[in-house]
C-alpha cells in the first residue's frame, strides 16, 4: 500500500511538471502543438494515477461507478470535440468552466456533510471558499455562454445601484463565513450558496460584449481557483497545483488583455465598474457608404505593393481562413507583401484568430500583433478587413463617450484603401456603429466572407 501511494504521488509530480512545460510550449506558435501534446500526456498520467488511488481498497460497486462515470465523460468529450466548430469554441469553453464551478460546489457540500462538521476552522474556511468560488464560476460561466452564443443580449445588465448590490453580496458572504466557522452549520453555507449564485450571474451580466474576451479568460482563472479549492478539500496535491496554474495563468492573461484594451482590470472583474452601459453612436448619421465588388477588389490587389489582412469573428463564422490562406499565397507569388494584423481581442476568445490562421497553414512570420502592424499602416496600399468590426473602429480614438473609448484598435483607416468584408451594416458585438465604413477610402464588400474571398481568387 505504501509503495502504491508513493508511485501515485510520483506520477502526480510528473503530471504537474508536464502541465508547466505545456504552458511554456503554448506561449509560442511554433511550439504550441508540442505544448498541447505534453498537456494531454500529463492529463493521461494524472487520470490513471487518480483512478488507481480511488481503486485502492474500493468495493467493486465503486469501481463500476468510476468506470461508468469516466466512460460517460469520455463519450461526451469525444462527441463535443467532433461536433463543435472553431466559432463555437468560446461558448464551449465558458460552459466547461461552469462544469468546474459546479464540481467545486458539489465537492464542498459533500465534504461538509460527510464529516465536515468536526473539522477545524481552517478546513471549514476551505470548504466555504471552495463553494463560493465554484458558485460564482458556475453562474458567471453560464451567462458568458448565453452571451457568446447570442442566446442573451451582449449589452450589460444595468440594475439600479448594481455595484452596491455586488458589495452587499460580498459583505453578506463574509458574515456568513464567520457564522459558518463558529457554528459549523449547513444553514450559512446554503445561504451563501444562493447569494454566490446570484452574485456570479449579476457580475458577468453587468459586463458588455466589448469586454467578453476578458471575461472568458477571467472565468478561466476562476475555474482554476475553484479546482484548487476542491483540491484542498479532497487533499489532492495535483488538483491544487493544477488549479493554481490555471488560476494564475488565467488571471495574468486577463491582466494582459485589459492592458491591451486600455481597460482597468479591477473595473472589469467588478462587473463593468465605471461603465454606464450606454451605446452612444448607433443612430449617428455618418453619411453614405461605398460598395464594391469582388472583381474590383481583385483589380485593386493586382496593382498593390503591400496588403494587410485584419481578420475578426466574421472570418471564423464564415470559416474563411482557408480561402484567405490561398489568397495570401497567390498574392505573395505575385511579389505582393502580405501581412496579417491581429488585435489582442479579435474574435470571442484570446488567440482565436491565431489558431484559425495556424490551422490554415498561414506562415507564422507574417502574422503580426496590433502593436507591430499599426506603425506601418500609413504606408500600406490595401487593407482587407475580414469580419472585424469593433477592433478597427476609429470611435475608440475619436469618441470619448463611446463604450469602447480608449480601447486600442488597429488603425486601418491610415492605409491607402480599406476593403471591409461584412454581411450587413449592423453594429458590432459591442453594439457600436463603426464610422470607418463611411470614410472616403473605405469600400464595403457584402456577403459571406468565404464566398467573397473565393470570388476574388477566381477574379485574380
Amino acid at each position: 500500500m505504501g509503495t502504491d501511494l508513493a508511485l501515485i504521488q510520483a506520477a502526480y509530480v510528473v503530471a504537474a511538471l508536464l502541465f508547466i512545460t505545456s504552458l511554456a510550449g503554448l506561449s509560442k506558435h511554433e511550439s504550441a502543438r508540442d505544448g498541447n501534446v505534453l498537456g494531454m500526456v500529463g492529463m493521461a498520467i494524472a487520470l490513471v494515477a487518480t483512478w488507481w488511488l480511488a481503486l485502492r481498497g474500493a468495493l467493486w460497486g465503486n469501481v463500476v461507478a468510476i468506470v461508468v462515470a469516466m466512460a460517460i465523460g469520455a463519450a461526451i468529450g469525444i462527441w463535443l470535440a467532433r461536433r463543435v466548430g472553431m466559432t463555437q469554441m468560446p461558448e464551449l469553453i465558458a460552459m466547461l468552466h461552469s462544469f468546474v464551478g459546479a464540481a467545486a460546489v458539489l465537492v464542498g457540500l459533500n465534504t461538509f456533510v460527510d464529516g465536515g462538521r468536526g473539522s477545524d476552522g481552517v478546513h471549514l474556511v476551505e470548504i466555504f471558499l471552495g463553494v463560493f468560488i465554484g458558485a460564482v464560476t458556475f453562474t458567471g460561466s453560464i451567462v458568458a455562454f448565453l452571451k457568446l452564443s447570442a442566446r442573451m443580449s451582449s449589452k450589460p445588465l444595468m440594475l439600479p445601484n448594481r455595484h452596491w448590490l455586488n458589495l452587499a453580496a460580498l459583505v453578506a458572504s463574509t458574515a456568513l463565513l464567520v457564522w459558518f466557522v463558529a457554528a459549523a452549520s449547513l444553514v450559512p453555507l446554503l445561504l451563501m450558496l444562493v447569494i454566490a449564485l446570484a452574485f456570479g450571474w449579476h457580475l458577468v451580466a453587468s459586463i458588455g460584449g466589448g469586454d467578453m474576451p476578458v471575461v472568458v479568460s477571467m472565468l478561466n482563472s476562476y475555474s482554476g481557483w475553484a479546482a484548487a479549492a476542491a483540491g484542498f478539500m479532497l487533499g489532492n496535491n495535483l488538483l491544487i497545483v493544477t488549479g493554481a496554474l490555471v488560476g494564475s495563468s488565467g488571471a495574468y492573461l486577463s491582466y494582459i488583455m485589459c492592458t491591451a484594451m486600455n481597460r482597468s482590470f479591477v473595473s472589469v472583474i467588478a462587473g463593468g465598474f465605471g461603465s454606464d452601459g450606454t451605446v452612444s453612436n448607433v443612430d449617428v448619421d455618418y453619411g453614405e457608404y461605398r460598395e464594391t465588388s469582388a472583381s474590383e477588389v481583385a483589380e485593386l490587389l493586382t496593382h498593390a505593393g503591400s496588403v494587410v489582412i485584419t481578420p475578426g469573428y466574421g472570418m471564423a463564422v464564415a470559416q474563411a481562413q482557408y480561402p484567405v490562406a490561398d489568397l495570401t499565397a497567390k498574392l505573395r507569388e505575385r511579389g505582393i507583401d502580405v501581412r496579417f494584423g491581429i488585435h489582442p481581442v479579435a474574435g470571442r476568445l484570446p488567440g482565436h484568430m491565431n489558431v484559425l490562421l495556424a490551422e490554415a497553414k498561414v506562415p507564422y512570420d507574417i502574422v503580426l500583433e496590433m502593436d507591430e502592424i499599426n506603425d506601418d499602416l500609413a504606408g500600406v496600399d490595401v487593407v482587407l478587413v475580414i469580419g472585424a468590426n469593433d477592433t478597427v473602429n476609429p470611435a475608440a480614438n475619436d469618441d470619448p463617450t463611446s463604450p469602447i473609448a480608449g480601447m486600442p484598435v488597429i488603425e486601418v483607416w491610415k492605409a491607402g484603401e480599406v476593403i471591409v468584408f461584412k454581411r450587413s451594416m449592423n453594429a458590432g458585438y459591442a453594439g457600436v456603429q463603426n464610422p470607418l465604413f463611411f470614410r472616403d477610402n473605405t469600400a464595403m464588400l457584402f456577403g459571406d466572407a468565404k464566398e467573397r474571398v473565393e470570388d476574388i481568387i477566381k477574379a485574380l
